[in-house]
């Protein structure tokens, strides 16, 4: 079994040409980088007020195609934020997959709402159609005034947050379809498939709205940071109001009309992000190069390498590859990660953890398969 992790790990050591610890997907900056971090410190807005926040949002808005972009701290307070503005609220029901980032889950209790978990594709990892049709088949149904509810718990089911997971795009038109058959709001989590495509068209423009991250291991950064991308103005203008702790517009008074939130991405964060997106499809270019490094050493191993599925264009943030069952997966990880190159299993399924095992499900079939045989391999840029 080590054969094959000794064989990875020179090929993965070759590829970046280290021979001390390489991480799973680590920033890279440069000078630029840190002149307009500079310029922002010298301009003396380095909080929530300063020119690089509305920079940095046009920016992102128009390489994705949205009309709005609203930054913020973190993806967690982005998708909190969106949630409320689309008026989930407590005892809501909000659709999502068990394979995801705990953030997913946790933004949408901080509503006061609970999970409902659907299956994944084997093809995307993203959320099944399939699953979310046959799930809203069986237990929902449009009250008199146009709600969807849960006929076993009669609660409105008011969003579904799929998620393009690794970077790969599902099949977020058919989703997309499905949701607004039964008046669902559809958030697309692109927290980590900045720059990727279905159809030709960007993830993150197909939804209502929809969320980015900008942490320090995602394709860009800006050392924390998160991103709502939106075409509604009504939403753009309550995201906008509540990250800013819900002050009213006033010449110097503090007043508030409701419970806000300090959720704002400081100007010395924006900086940054600006600086990065503008290597982004050099970025793009890079990882898709090194994707197909790894499609060519997988091809003649009984291990199968993930690809872009059908219809996409990924930017292949995490590239990721299957082991023949759980018992090789620990033992990739733990010889890879003992000898300096990092690896990781996909997130424990949410439906697994304490705090969301009693959450409604369908069958996790797909959800527990991946789990068990997925394994993510070092995938930072490598210039």
């Amino acid at each position: 079994m080590n054969v094959f992790s000794k064989k990875l790990i020179n090929f993965v050591r070759a590829t970046y040409k280290k021979s001390d610890f390489i991480p799973l997907h680590a920033p890279v900056f440069n000078k630029k980088d840190k002149d307009y971090v500079v310029d922002a410190i010298d301009s003396t807005f380095v909080s929530t007020v300063g020119a690089y926040v509305k920079k940095f949002e046009d920016q992102v808005a128009s390489y994705v195609g949205t009309r709005y972009a609203i930054a913020t701290v973190n993806g967690t307070s982005a998708l909190h934020a969106v949630l409320m503005a689309s008026n989930v609220e407590r005892n809501d029901e909000v659709i999502t997959q068990s394979l995801t980032f705990v953030a997913t889950c946790n933004a949408i209790k901080y509503c006061g709402a609970n999970p409902v978990f659907v299956d994944v594709s084997r093809e995307t990892m993203g959320m099944s159609p399939d699953s979310l049709k046959e799930f809203l088949h069986i237990y929902a149904e449009l009250d008199d005034d146009g709600l969807c509810r849960n006929k076993e718990t009669g609660s409105i089911i008011r969003a579904c947050v799929p998620m393009h997971c690794l970077g790969h795009a599902m099949e977020v038109d058919t989703i997309k379809e499905i949701c607004t058959a039964y008046n669902i709001k559809l958030i697309e989590d692109s927290a980590e498939s900045l720059g990727s495509l279905y159809k030709g068209k960007n993830t993150g423009s197909y939804g209502e709205s929809a969320i980015l991250s900008f942490n320090g291991n995602k394709i860009i950064t800006c050392g924390g940071g998160g991103m709502v991308l939106t075409n509604s103005k009504s939403i753009e203008k309550k995201v906008r109001h509540i990250t800013t702790t819900a002050k009213d517009t006033h010449d110097w008074e503090f007043s508030h009309n409701e419970v806000g939130y300090n959720y704002r991405l400081p100007n010395i964060n924006a900086a940054l992000g600006f600086s990065q997106m503008q290597k982004l499809d050099d970025y793009l270019y890079n990882k898709r190069i090194l994707a197909e490094k790894y499609k060519d050493f997988f091809l003649d191993d009984e291990h199968i390498f993930f690809v872009e599925p059908e219809n996409s264009k990924s930017n292949y943030w995490f590239n990721a590859f299957f082991s023949k069952d759980k018992k090789e997966r620990d033992s990739i990880l733990a010889y890879t990660n003992k000898h300096g190159v990092m690896t990781r299993p996909f997130w424990t399924p949410m439906h697994n953890l304490p705090m969301y095992n009693l959450c409604q499900k369908t069958s996790m079939e797909n959800t527990n398969w991946l789990y068990e045989h997925l394994v993510c391999i070092p995938s930072g840029v490598n210039l």
